[in-house]
């Protein structure tokens, strides 16, 4: 199993200024989005997908301090929440793709969108790119993904992550397998350290293994977290993968 020991959590519950939207792509309780803007418009539109493992006590406010810093940098980013009921996969998938298909028009930003993803929020970026939840992104970053179900279940990630987010096992549900989905059409990019105590890299592995075309930046000594941490040292990298959408 993965040793999550040495993860670095502090982005978790690190303070960020408040987003400059609330925006409700639909109808749904957990349909909402906060838009932080950049000061341009020059730049695509990035949705960001918050992870936690689909669990419904870990929402978007965590990945604040990465949307603050991105718009610091140049991008708008709407960071939608979406429904995490365990044993009910569609219903999350349906809320990132009715985000994606909604959100440039509500933000103003209807030119290019990269759809960005961490953890369990990268496999469902992976998933849409595919074209499982809608139309793909002009690009998709995911960071440290769950890109590989059946592995992940296998390895029993996170007490049975997976089983939880599915109601069955992971063998039942290829078409939500990133692994096993047909390839984007559009740039695919994966990034993972090496020493991910959450979802190891080996999961971003199989997927360049399945879909060659994809891009891959693998990470030495970086664990999961860092990748969402403008403070930590793979930062720059991140925003050098976003640039290469823009």
């Amino acid at each position: 199993m993965p040793d999550t020991s040495t993860e670095d959590l502090s982005v978790l519950s690190r303070a960020a200024r408040a987003p400059d939207a609330l925006v409700r792509f639909g109808a749904g309780e957990a349909q909402i989005a906060d838009v932080f803007r950049a000061d341009s418009g020059a730049r695509p539109l990035v949705i960001l997908i918050h992870g936690g493992y689909w669990r419904p006590q870990y929402d978007r406010l965590h990945l604040h301090p990465m949307a603050q810093a991105l718009a610091a940098a140049g991008w708008t980013v709407a960071v939608p929440e979406y429904a995490r009921i365990p044993g009910d996969p569609d219903a999350m998938l349906a809320d990132v793709g009715q985000a994606v298909r909604r959100l440039p028009e509500l933000t103003g930003m209807t030119g290019r969108v990269i759809l960005a993803g961490h953890s369990a929020g990268g496999h469902l970026a992976l998933c849409v790119a595919a074209g499982a939840g809608g139309a793909p992104p002009a690009g998709t970053l995911a960071l440290a993904p769950v890109a590989d179900l059946l592995r992940a279940d296998e390895l029993n990630l996170d007490g049975g992550a997976v089983r939880d987010f599915l109601g069955e096992a992971a063998q039942s549900r290829p078409d939500l397998d990133p692994c096993r989905l047909p390839a984007s059409t559009a740039p695919v990019t994966l990034m993972h350290g090496d020493a991910d105590g959450y979802a190891p890299q080996e999961l971003s592995r199989s997927y360049v293994a399945a879909h060659p075309a994809a891009r891959a930046v693998w990470l030495p000594g970086a664990g999961h977290f860092p990748l969402i941490d403008p403070q930590s040292g793979v930062w720059p990298q991140v925003l050098a993968e976003l640039g290469r959408f823009s």
